[in-house]
């Protein structure tokens, strides 16, 4: 019985002590950091996805956001030093499945634009101290291309090519302004 009062106090103990891990200096540095890390991420990929759309339509740049979204990514988190996930609830690849956290992160984004409240980003440090930064990823009008409602925003030509490209796809059936996923940012310190 003692061991298991233990055994409690040390995990209540290590989830308070994540959830305070940070100054208030800290948690605006790091804020700022993961803003910007998550925009040039964002730049990045719009900008190749713009100009794949531009040269070939979905046709060329399904396949490309396919083969080279992952390797864009990489090369933002190298510069940056960190890990860059963009995680999402409904799911284009399953080759990318979001962790518990990331879901309730998108849940609770999801009931925040529900009431009308704001999205901020989250920045914490888990169990194991590594530091996260989460900011929502939410549907601009372009995305609706390839993320749309079929034979509404999205062609059903888009669509075959989406279910060649991705067998398992649920990625679709946003509209702008949703939550679409989040950016799932790990420092590597």
């Amino acid at each position: 019985m003692m061991l298991k009062k233990i055994t409690i106090l040390f995990v209540v103990a290590t989830l308070f002590s994540c959830n305070n891990g940070f100054s208030e200096k800290e948690k605006e540095e790091y804020t700022l950091k993961g803003k910007e890390i998550a925009q040039a991420s964002f730049k990045a990929l719009s900008t190749e996805l713009m100009a794949q759309m531009k040269a070939g339509g979905p046709a060329q740049a399904v396949p490309f956001c396919k083969e080279q979204a992952g390797p864009i990514l990489n090369e933002v988190a190298s510069k940056y030093n960190v890990t860059i996930v963009r995680s999402s609830d409904q799911l284009r690849s399953c080759k990318i499945e979001p962790t518990e956290r990331e879901l309730d992160i998108i849940n609770n984004y999801k009931n925040s634009v529900a009431k009308n409240k704001e999205l901020k980003p989250i920045i914490e440090i888990d169990a194991t101290n590594n530091k996260h930064f989460y900011a929502p990823i939410i549907v601009k009008a372009n995305c609706l291309v390839c993320h749309g409602k079929v034979n509404e925003t999205m062609s059903v030509k888009t669509d075959s090519i989406i279910k060649l490209t991705y067998p398992f796809d649920i990625a679709t059936g946003y509209s702008e302004g949703d939550v679409r996923g989040v950016w799932s940012i790990t420092f590597n310190e």
